[in-house]
């Protein structure tokens, strides 16, 4: 590298401020690029196939077509499954070249840049906190001094001997 490289304003260093941020988890990376005609215009088609999987009524418009390389087409649906506002069910079509056959490679759900989606992971171990482990300790000492408690007014009450004869007093 030349000295030049390293000063602000050089190509190295506008490519990084270039760079997109981190996309979000589940949303795909589209490549862009004109979607082959055919494919694009299988509408019918992408939506039989996702009818395959779930019930029509939870079926949406159809959302978009994208490209996702030669002769390989992403249909997007809007999903209508209760609990699942903002997602969006696909169906991924390709054909060969000079084909006029279309072949279903792929189907399911995909969240959007909308979607709700769960909070990320974290361990056991970092999720508990001191006061959740005193709270519990607490408790468990509870029912054991209320075990204890009942068993020994139960013995005491009882007047039947270990014969489970009636005492005599």
């Amino acid at each position: 590298m030349t000295p030049d490289s390293e000063q602000p304003g050089t190509p190295v260093q506008e490519q990084a401020a270039r760079t997109p941020p981190k996309r979000k988890a589940g949303v795909p990376v589209w490549r862009t690029g004109k979607p082959d005609a055919f494919l694009a215009a299988a509408v019918d088609t992408a939506r039989t196939a996702v009818e395959g999987i779930t019930p029509a009524a939870t079926i949406g418009p159809h959302l978009a077509a994208k490209s996702e390389g030669d002769r390989l087409v992403t249909h997007l649906f809007e999903s209508r499954l209760p609990g699942y506002a903002g997602w969006q069910w696909y169906a991924v079509l390709t054909r060969n070249s000079r084909s006029k056959v279309v072949t279903v490679n792929e189907l399911g759900l995909l969240p959007s840049e909308d979607s709700i989606l769960a909070p990320e992971w974290v361990p056991w171990a970092e999720r508990v906190r001191p006061e959740d482990q005193q709270q519990e300790s607490e408790a468990d000492s509870q029912v054991t001094a209320a075990a204890e408690t009942e068993g020994h007014a139960t013995a005491a009450d009882d007047p039947t001997d270990d014969a489970g004869t009636q005492a005599e007093a």
